[in-house]
């Protein structure tokens, strides 16, 4: 029984990597023409979100999204959520609208044919380097001041260890936050891990539960404030899993 479940998820697993590689080779050309300068990255978006839209319907997920307060379209945010799975890429997309850029590791720019629009369209940041740090909050403050938000997932990277309820957060964010004096917005992923963890012989078609929660404002506070506004967003994000667990 368990060999047969294993096939399953073995079929299913390469039918994902199959529609991610296959779809992005389809709409190449149209790639490279939006990702040539960063004036195109509004229509980059709209393709992606598309994309992502696509790639979780195929796979038989269904986002069911619960909103505590409305993002508006003319501001800008810094999206926060739990990072567990890279399914995690696909539903930011998938539940904002606002048009946004992402900040992730500079590894994935190796991945081959996502690596290369990867590099071309996000912010890439290598953490064990001093330099890369500092341009990317040069990076991301061209970004904001175009009126586009940021998603930084503040864990850096998915825990090794599964059991991890939600990683210690980096300040990075908070900060990026606090200089801009843009509202925070936490978001809690309860069921990707769940639906598609980095564990391969694992995951299954279903709901994906997302929350919005109330955004934090950084209006008046300093930069001074990020170890406050970390802990801040990080409590609303582990109390809410902790709670879904109970």
């Amino acid at each position: 029984m368990k060999l047969f479940k294993n096939i399953a998820i073995l079929i299913w697993r390469i039918w994902f990597y199959g529609w991610m590689i296959g779809t992005i080779i389809v709409v190449f050309p149209v790639l490279i023409v939006v990702t040539a300068r960063e004036s195109g990255y509004p229509y980059f978006f709209k393709i992606a979100r598309t994309w992502a839209k696509t790639i979780l319907f195929v796979m038989g997920f269904r986002v069911k999204i619960e909103t505590e307060q409305q993002i508006e379209k003319s501001k800008s945010y810094m999206f926060c959520a739990n990072h567990t799975s890279i399914i995690d890429i696909l539903l930011m997309l998938a539940v904002v609208k606002n048009t946004f850029v992402f900040v992730g590791k500079a590894e994935l720019s190796k991945l081959p044919i996502f690596g290369f629009f990867y590099k071309r369209t996000c912010i890439l940041v290598d953490r064990n380097d001093p330099e890369s740090r500092k341009a990317v909050f040069e990076a991301a403050e061209r970004r904001l001041n175009s009126g586009l938000s940021v998603c930084i997932f503040p864990e850096g990277k998915v825990p090794d260890d599964e059991s991890v309820v939600l990683d210690q957060f980096r300040n990075g964010a908070f900060i990026l936050a606090l200089e801009h004096q843009i509202p925070i917005v936490p978001m809690t992923f309860y069921d990707c891990k769940k639906r598609f963890s980095y564990t391969f012989f694992s995951g299954s078609p279903g709901i994906i539960r997302t929350k919005i929660h109330q955004f934090i404002e950084t209006k008046n506070l300093k930069v001074s404030d990020k170890k406050e506004i970390n802990s801040k967003t990080f409590k609303v994000i582990y109390d809410e899993l902790i709670n879904d667990m109970s």
